[in-house]
Order: structure tokens, then sequence, then C-alpha cells
């Protein structure tokens, strides 16, 4: 390609809603415009990566044993009300009707489809396993598109759907795949981690998130040093503290806390350490109708250690907590008679279950709300002062420095970025929608399934956060737009020089090179600082001056400055660079 016939669009200056540095870079060099909020035209330079990321992943995928298919982006509620997501997914599910009325969704993810398909078409234990996979246009109505594509409401999304007879075989497809998603961001060049996660709304148990390690990364990833333990922040295991529980050994006490309504406050009025304070987060569930009315609503009490903040995830997965809210005011006041930033356990209105993180069951002496608008309680002890808690269960987020899991060390915590994701999904679906095959005993079987997401327009904007510098962007090989860009000084005035880039160019071509040839006679730093801003890695500059002494100056996008290369072994040398 060159560059006269390709579209190229730098800005100087990034568009002033342009917030993460990734938004920053694709704006300002080219490869997206903004159309809508969270709706991004991909421009020519920009395609070109996307293209590269699809082709590694229909590579990997072909080669694990998945087969394309393509589904519709707009698609029938009635599959999507078959497993009750049609109400349950909430305002991200973009919901419109035809002339006729008929209600239809455009697809944020293609479960219902690709179910619908498998129990039309696989009838016999015999047509298993199978592996669906389609790259496709997803839309979520996000109720804050932001960060450019890290967060917008259109994307493309590679997500491959598995089916087998029974568990084993559908944990065997799900390693497969995961094996697979190894494979593929190896070859994308690209710090990452697989974690342990949570599967969220889509369901399952089994579940790993690949995340690409960046300091500007909006998610947290907890791992050990010392072993392979790793885990989103959702995910994480806080062990239970070193027991037994230390005795009392204080009275316990009404204290004045005047207008100290936080943990911190109060502990520091009254010089007490903030591990000794418990925090009180009062949730409330509901029990609804066929008619998703509410008809009975249950209010419970969380209690946490005062330095710690509350896992929601781990919350919900407490037993009778599965969708929780947090309790209304008029709820506090009728089973604490106080205002929050006051509550405890201890002296209620009128009693509610009592969950308690694992801490804070072996906590002894701490200090809580007292129910009574500036006042706390000090010196409360279980057991004594009140009743040995109700459930114990993890509540909290780990942090820096607690112990692993695995028993193998201390955990760190570093930022990423989700791009990829696999489930095993089970019969969540297959059981909902009725999906069954005929087992090798003649009876009918539900489905085993498996889910397997990557980002593929997400992934670039998070190689760029990991690998850029403050010239722009700086691509891996395998998702720079082009691999090689060649820079001649002054062509129009100097022959030998275009000659020169033209048959270097042609030799790069013809060796299967990725080039772009800039032949738009652009000043030396004008043209520069174009590439450096769009990311090409390798750039071969020819000027009138070396060409005479028989050299080109060749320089990596990280390296500090160029070097002189003889013409002769250039392409040699590129070739070298480009298979190391």
């Amino acid at each position: 390609m060159k560059a006269s016939q390709f579209l190229i669009s730098t800005l100087k200056e990034a568009p002033a809603d342009a917030e993460v540095v990734s938004h920053k870079l694709m704006m300002r060099a080219g490869l997206i415009k903004k159309l809508g909020a969270g709706i991004y035209s991909y421009m020519p330079m920009g395609l070109r990566v996307i293209r590269k990321v699809e082709a590694i992943v229909r590579e990997e995928m072909n080669r694990a044993g998945a087969v394309e298919v393509s589904m519709p982006v707009v698609q029938p509620a009635e599959l999507w009300q078959e497993t009750g997501r049609f109400e349950a997914m909430g305002p991200e599910l973009l919901r419109i009707k035809d002339r006729h009325q008929r209600d239809y969704v455009v697809q944020p993810t293609s479960e219902e489809v690709v179910t619908d398909i498998a129990r039309q078409e696989i009838k016999s234990y015999k047509q298993l396993p199978k592996n669906l996979y389609q790259i496709q246009t997803k839309f979520r109505d996000e109720r804050r598109p932001r960060f450019g594509l890290m967060r917008g409401r259109e994307f493309t999304m590679k997500d491959a759907y598995s089916f087998d007879r029974d568990q084993d075989a559908a944990k065997a497809s799900y390693q497969i795949m995961a094996k697979a998603y190894r494979r593929i961001f190896d070859r994308f060049g690209l710090v990452y981690r697989a974690v342990a996660a949570d599967s969220g709304a889509i369901g399952g148990d089994l579940s790993e998130e690949f995340q690409v390690i960046a300091a500007t990364g909006e998610d947290a990833i907890v791992y050990c040093p010392n072993s392979d333990y790793a885990a989103n922040m959702e995910k994480a295991e806080a062990l239970e503290p070193v027991g037994p529980r230390a005795a009392a050994t204080q009275p316990l006490e009404k204290v004045a806390t005047p207008g100290m309504s936080t943990c911190v406050d109060v502990a520091n009025y009254l010089k007490l350490p903030i591990e000794n304070s418990l925090k009180s987060l009062v949730v409330a569930t509901d029990e609804r109708n066929e008619k998703s009315e509410i008809v009975k609503s249950r209010v419970w009490l969380l209690l946490i250690r005062g330095d710690r903040s509350m896992n929601e995830v781990k919350v919900g997965k407490v037993p009778g907590l599965a969708g929780f809210r947090f309790a209304s005011l008029p709820e506090i006041d009728e089973h604490f008679g106080c205002e929050p930033g006051y509550l405890g356990p201890v002296g209620l209105k009128k009693p509610l279950r009592i969950v308690v993180d694992r801490e804070v069951a072996l906590m002894s002496d701490w200090i809580c709300g007292a129910n009574l608008v500036d006042y706390h309680l000090s010196g409360v002890n279980w057991g004594r002062d009140l009743p040995e808690p109700d459930v114990i269960a993890d509540l909290r987020n780990v942090i820096e420095g607690d112990l692993s899991p695995d028993g193998k060390g201390a955990l760190a915590i570093e930022r990423g970025i989700e791009v990829g994701h696999v489930f095993y999904l089970g019969t969540k679906y297959s059981r909902a929608m009725n999906a069954t095959f005929l087992d090798v005993n003649g009876k009918p079987q539900f489905m085993e399934m498996g889910c397997y997401g990557i980002g593929i327009t997400r992934l670039p904007a998070a190689a760029i956060e990991q690998n850029h510098d403050e010239r722009g962007i700086i691509w891996p090989d395998s998702l720079a737009p082009f691999t090689v860009v060649l820079c001649p000084i002054s062509p129009d005035r100097f022959p030998d020089v275009k000659a020169a880039a033209d048959k270097l160019y042609e030799e790069l071509m013809q060796a299967g090179v990725d080039v772009i040839l800039d032949d738009r006679n652009e000043r030396p730093g004008a043209m520069f600082a174009d590439w450096e801003l769009i990311g090409v890695p390798h750039r071969i500059t020819l000027g009138d001056r070396g060409l005479k002494e028989g050299v080109v100056e060749y320089q990596h996008r990280r390296d500090k400055a160029a070097t002189s290369v003889p013409v002769a072994e250039i392409l040699g040398l590129i070739q070298a660079r480009l298979k190391g």
C-alpha cells in the first residue's frame, strides 16, 4: 500500500471527551471516528488492526476444531423469553419492535440463538461434541459509554459455544478452548494473565478471564507471585484469620461521637485503630410474584471490618442474598430506628438476619454504631453483648499482602483489562430451552454447554493501554496496521531516493511483508510524527546522502535512535526481526 492511496487522518490534539490513553491515541491516529455515544466508525487504519485480530482468532479457533457460523444481530424476543433473560438482563439489553409490534432484541450475546440451532440440528450423541463460533457485531446499551472502544455500546466480539453429552466431555471442551485462548493471546504479543473469575449474568461455575496487564485497567487482578494462583477481585477468596477469637477485655460502653458517621472518623476521634471498628451495611431481598410484583421483602445486616470494602459478587452468593439491593431509608428506620452512619447489631428495633465476614466472626472488643445519632458502642463482643452470628461468609475484597488461598505466599494486586472470558455453562440454557439429544441408551439428555468470548474491537484499545509512549502507539508486530513503513526523504527532489524506495517496497511486498510506502512528500519531521503516532513498529528511512554511502536507516518504534544498515542487507534484517 502507498500512503497517497490510503486514508491517513492524524490529529494534533485528541477530542475533549477522550479520557484514557487508548481513546486519545486511537482518535489522534485516525483509527476510529465517533458517530454517537459509544458508537464509532472504524477508519481504514483501525480496521486493518481489527482484521489482524480477527485473523489470529479465526486461525486458532479453527485449529481447535470450532466451526464458524454467523447469527443475526436482531433476534426474536421469544428465544430470550424462554431463558428469562428478556426481563432479567435489564436496560443493557436493547429491545425493539418491528412494524407488527413484535418484540426483538439487538444481540449483546447469542446463547439463546445458538441453543436454538443446536436443538434443531443435534439429535444424537453421535453428533457431539460441537463448537460453533462467530465474529459478529454486538450491542449493549451502556448507561455511561466511555473510554472509546473500552466501554462502547456497539462492538465486535468473537463468541463460541460448545455442546457436549456430559460434564466430563464439556469440561474437556472447556480446556481445549482455554488452551486455544492462551495461544491466541501469546500470538498477540501482549502481557496478560488468565485469572479465575465469576461467571456473572451469563451463568456457569467454571470460568476464567483473560486480562491484558495495564496500569490504567479497570479490573483488579489478584495473584500470588510464588505460584500460579490468579483471580479477579470478584473471585479472589479472603481466607479466614487464624483463630481462636480473643477473650473480651473491655466493658460494653456507649460513647459520644458527635458528627462522626464513618469508621475512619470514629476511629480517629476515639484514638483507636480502625481495624477495631465494624462497618454496618444494610441490604434487602425481594420476593416477587408471577407479574414481577414485590410481595415480600427481607432486610439483612452485613458486618465487615471498618477498613475493608464489601465484595458485592461474594455477598450475592450467600444463600438467600441472590439479587440483593441496598435497603431503603424506611426499611433501615423500621429495623434500627436510626439513620445510616450510626447503625449496629446491638439493640435492634426489629430483628433481622445478620451475616458477618470471616474476620468479624473472630473479632473482640470492637466498635459499632449504637443505633442512636452521634453515638457508637465500644468494647462489643460476640456471645456476651449479642448472640453469635447467624451466618459467617467471605464478604470482603482481598488486599495486597493477604495470604494466598493456595498457601504459597502473600497476594499481590495489579490492574488489567478484560479481553477474553471462557465459561462452563452446564445445562443452564439447554434445560431452559429443552435442547436435548438421544444418548447411547436412547434416552433424551440435556446438552452440556460452554461459552467463550473475545472482545475483538476492545483488544486493540487494551493493546494501546499497554504499549504507548509520549509520541503515540507502539504496536506489537502481530497487531500493527502495517508492519513496516518506508519513509523516503524528498523523493520529488532526489530521483535516486524515489527509485530506491520503490524497489525496496516491491521487494518487501514480494517477501510477504505488510509494508506501506509514504510517498506523500511530507517533511521528515511531520512524516515521522505521523508514523510514531500511528505506531508502525519498523521504520526504514531512505535519504540521498545515505544512499550514496550505500545505507538506509532502520529504527524500531521502541528504539531511541536509528541504525545505519547496508541497502543489500535491509530486507534480510526486516525478515529476521519479524521472525524473531
